[in-house]
């Protein structure tokens, strides 16, 4: 198999920054389905051989927005697990809908798509392993027994409480939201009061 040598677009550039922007939005309005070189051109205004100017593939698109996201995440998490109240906005950011859907559209992609899911999972893990250090000062502080709560138990309920109440709520299904909603402010509440 030889690889192509034709002339790809520079990550910095703002048009590639737009490209994967767009491709990301229409991911959370329509779904990866949606995602085409024609609509993710027209989304950002340009014309649809840019996109594969930038992208020698879909798959590299979808991995562009994928790692842009991640990033970012990675910066919402540093700032929301170095705030004065961690565990809170640990379940604010937890808690963005447009977040849960850009994820659930990642994972079905995943299932067709051994690339994006390795890299899914790679991420995955380095993103909940820099939430358990932070949490283990976070509750050394607070003064809970990390054996009878360990970080990464909450972590995993955290991620995955939030992603249900959101794929939910988007169906119109909300039977139990308030009661687990309460439930959470419950146990924020026993450590950061407001």
């Amino acid at each position: 198999m030889t690889t192509s040598t034709r002339r790809i677009g520079t990550e910095e550039s703002k048009t590639r920054a737009g490209l994967v922007s767009a491709a990301a939005q229409l991911m959370i309005e329509g779904g990866y389905a949606a995602v085409t070189s024609r609509r993710v051109a027209a989304a950002a205004g340009l014309k649809p051989q840019l996109v594969h100017y930038y992208f020698r593939t879909m798959d590299d698109l979808f991995l562009a927005v994928f790692r842009a996201g991640a990033e970012q995440n990675l910066e919402r998490q540093a700032r929301a697990l170095a705030s004065d109240t961690p565990l809170r906005a640990l379940w604010e950011f937890s808690n963005d809908p447009a977040g849960t859907a850009l994820t659930m559209e990642f994972m079905a992609l995943a299932n067709h798509r051994p690339a994006i899911k390795k890299e899914i999972a790679t991420y995955a893990e380095h993103f909940r392993q820099l939430q358990a250090d932070a949490l283990g000062g976070v509750f050394k502080s607070y003064g809970i027994d990390i054996e009878q709560l360990p970080p990464l138990a909450l972590l995993v309920f955290v991620s995955s409480l939030s992603r249900v109440l959101n794929l939910e709520s988007s169906l119109g299904v909300t039977t139990g939201h308030a009661e687990a909603q309460a439930l959470v402010e419950q146990f924020l509440a026993t450590y950061e009061p407001t």
